[in-house]
């Protein structure tokens, strides 16, 4: 595989770049996203991963800032909520992220979860592809999507003039060796759409699992890391989080290192085993 490195970006559909490696804010307090996103970015990262739901967009995107990293070398993410997936919620959720954050546009905007119907997504979709017209976003995809949701839209955006259909450009769903996701991964891999891993540490739920043990053994790592450069030799952008200082700087240390195949082959567990909600098996009426 290519040589990787903490600057590593992958071309998404819409032209634009995207860092491989984000700093996820999920759950993060308001109060002290400012700071720990400010170690991040300072610590390396370029890539902030936020959404309207985590009610820290503006503290994140401050903290992302103040280290005077140019703005043309930070991507930040935010996300239409579940109860705003439909075209007038779209459309002011996107305002909203604008007005909150100060920043001129948005790098990447998804929809947060496949729910409130057809017509509802699909509407929301489309404040997305007005959003990237008029300038506001930059690039725009889904979070959550199972196959049945990621056929809809692209059966609509097929009768669709191109200027109106988008550019899918991304998927983020949790990815880790327990939810390796093939029928999503296929599906996004076939039409360039790039996968964020979200929850990529499974919540530190197996960092004692038998799998992980003798491989962070062989190659002097952390479970943790050993699960990101998984995520990194499958060719997703991961999203790590966390508060601590310490934490924020050991994950982003998995560059010194790649899996051997026997090793990754070893991570096939095949298991379906979601650490959190999982929107992509909701009906498609749903």
């Amino acid at each position: 595989m290519a040589d990787l490195d903490i600057n590593s970006k992958l071309k998404l559909n819409s032209g634009w770049e995207i860092p491989i490696l984000g700093y996820g804010v999920y759950q993060t307090p308001s109060d002290v996203a400012e700071e720990v996103t400010d170690h991040a970015i300072q610590s390396g990262y370029r890539h902030v991963d936020s959404a309207t739901v985590y009610r820290n967009e503006q503290p994140s995107a401050t903290g992302m800032l103040k280290s005077k990293v140019p703005r043309d070398q930070l991507f930040f993410t935010s996300k239409v909520p579940p109860r705003d997936v439909n075209y007038d919620g779209a459309k002011k959720c996107i305002d909203e992220s604008l007005n909150k954050t100060g920043l001129e546009y948005i790098d990447l905007y998804l929809l947060h979860a496949p729910y409130g119907g057809k017509d509802a997504r699909l509407g929301a979709w489309q404040a997305l592809v007005e959003g990237v017209k008029a300038g506001k976003v930059r690039s725009i995809g889904v979070s959550n999507y199972g196959v049945p949701h990621l056929d809809e839209l692209e059966k609509w955006m097929k009768q669709q003039p191109q200027d109106k259909a988008g550019v899918l450009s991304v998927n983020q769903v949790e990815l880790h060796p327990w939810l390796a996701r093939p029928d999503i991964v296929e599906w996004c891999e076939k039409r360039g759409v790039v996968l964020e891993a979200y929850s990529p540490l499974v919540r530190s739920q197996r960092m004692n699992d038998p799998l992980l043990e003798p491989l962070a053994k062989k190659y002097n790592k952390t479970p943790a890391q050993i699960l990101l450069r998984w995520g990194l030799q499958k060719n997703f952008v991961i999203l790590p989080k966390s508060v601590t200082p310490k934490r924020i700087e050991e994950n982003k240390e998995i560059y010194d290192f790649e899996l051997n195949e026997e090793d990754m082959e070893s991570l096939d567990t095949k298991q379906y085993s979601p650490s959190a909600w999982d929107p992509t098996t909701s009906p498609i009426s749903a």
